[in-house]
Formats: structure tokens, C-alpha cells, sequence
């Protein structure tokens, strides 16, 4: 197996790309495992911060490392949370508060139209010129209440027409193969082979 660094101590995010490179022959390392603190995420675009956090996690761990940044946008947001998602409702991270101002700052808006967002930067050393990079994006609206136990984050009211579903409802192997992550991981998967 090859080893390649999570730059992320997400469980969920690291159960879900797991699935996707393991047969692969990838055996994905959580970065907290080795030690490695969490990067700075200072950039205002995802690509930036992703690539920020993959060279971190290779140059503390000498091996390849995948981060991700991914985020939602709503359109009658401008945009946010964006890559402020994790953190919309302030520190400490928390997924109930962050959709509860997301509802707030959304109001009676009727334009519920968002997507999200993810970047995924793979790196075969910290200073690798040409990293991998795949982008994937996936539409939906946000509800005015949450449904559904599955999934993370915004998963609950990020409601998709043609499932009749919201992500927090869908089976995960479905999940996995239509969501924004999924779509940027399978960009990325072809790729591989030059690794």
C-alpha cells in the first residue's frame, strides 16, 4: 500500500476518502496519527488553502499528502460561507451553529439556490512544483429546517430536487459518487497513475 497523509482530523471526510482510495492500493493517514498539527487556512479561495495544507502535512511528515478545502456558497449569500464554512458561526467549530446562522442570515430570502464546493490538492513532497489538483462542485437549495441523521456539516439542509433528498438523507455510496467531494476525488483518481 502506499501512504498517503490526510491533511485533515475529520473522521467523517477521512472515512469517505478511505473508501474511495483504499482499492487503490492508498492507505490514507490521518495526519493528527503522525502528530502533525492543523495548517493555517488564511487564504479567501479554496485552492489556496488546500495547497496550503497539503505542503504542511508533507513537509512535517516526508510523505505525499491530500488536503482538501471545501466549503458551501450561497447564492443570495454572495457566496458565504464559502471557506469560512467550518467556522461561519465563530469558534469553537460547531455544525448546529453554523446552520443556525446560515438560516438567520438567509431569512424569507426566496433565492435558497447553493453548491458546494471542493478543492482537493494531492502533493508528492513539500515543495512539489505541479501538485494534483481537482475541483468538484455540487448544486442544490437550502431548506428552511433540517432533515435526515446522515452526513456532516450542511449535509441536513442541503436539499437536492432531482433525489427529493437532502445529502443528510442520501445512502452514502450515493453520497460518495454524486457529492462535490466525490466528484473532485474522481477527477483526482485518474491522475493517480502518474504518482
Amino acid at each position: 500500500m502506499k501512504k498517503l497523509v490526510l491533511a485533515s482530523n475529520n473522521a467523517k471526510k477521512m472515512k469517505e476518502l478511505n473508501a474511495l482510495l483504499a482499492p487503490l492500493g492508498f492507505e490514507v493517514i490521518p495526519q493528527g496519527a503522525l502528530g502533525i498539527p492543523e495548517a493555517e487556512e488564511p487564504h479567501c479561495t479554496f485552492v489556496e488553502n488546500a495547497l496550503a495544507k497539503a505542503r504542511h502535512a508533507a513537509q512535517l511528515s516526508g510523505l505525499p499528502a491530500l488536503a482538501d478545502d471545501s466549503g458551501l456558497c450561497v447564492a443570495a449569500l454572495g457566496g458565504a460561507p464559502g471557506v469560512y464554512s467550518a467556522r461561519y458561526a465563530g469558534e469553537p467549530k460547531s455544525d448546529a451553529r453554523n446552520n443556525e446562522k446560515l438560516l438567520a442570515d438567509l431569512g424569507e430570502n426566496c433565492n435558497r439556490a447553493a453548491h458546494f464546493v471542493s478543492v482537493i490538492v494531492l502533493v508528492r513532497h513539500a515543495e512539489d512544483p505541479q501538485p494534483l489538483i481537482a475541483e468538484g462542485e455540487w448544486h442544490g437549495e437550502i431548506l428552511p429546517a433540517q432533515r435526515g441523521e446522515g452526513g456532516f456539516g450542511y449535509d441536513p439542509m442541503f436539499y437536492l430536487p432531482e433525489f427529493d433528498k437532502t445529502a443528510a438523507e442520501l445512502e452514502a455510496e450515493t453520497k460518495n459518487g454524486i457529492s462535490h467531494r466525490g466528484k473532485a476525488m474522481q477527477q483526482l483518481i485518474t491522475r493517480l497513475p502518474a504518482l
